[in-house]
């Protein structure tokens, strides 16, 4: 598995991995449950990280450069098309 981003609350990274899932890209979050109950463990080793098959990488990467582009409200759009 790859890393394909990281953040500081656990929030972000699952709202991440809905999108990337949307996409059909499988995502998992490293230690998700330490992430929900004792955060401060995580941030030493970088964060809540979201992470991919390295060979799905490249496309998990190109599906966040759009969210970035496109900005926060992207996202929760992808997450939740009914919204």
């Amino acid at each position: 598995m790859e890393t394909v981003a990281a953040f500081a609350e656990i929030a972000e990274a699952q709202l991440i991995r809905s999108v990337l899932e949307g996409h059909g890209i499988s995502a998992v979050i490293p230690n998700e449950q330490t992430a929900e109950i004792a955060p401060p463990y995580l941030w030493g080793s970088g964060g809540v990280k979201v992470q991919v098959a390295a060979e799905d990488l490249a496309i998990a990467r190109e599906v966040l450069a759009t969210l970035e582009k496109d900005g926060p409200a992207a996202a929760a759009a992808e997450s939740n098309p009914d919204v």
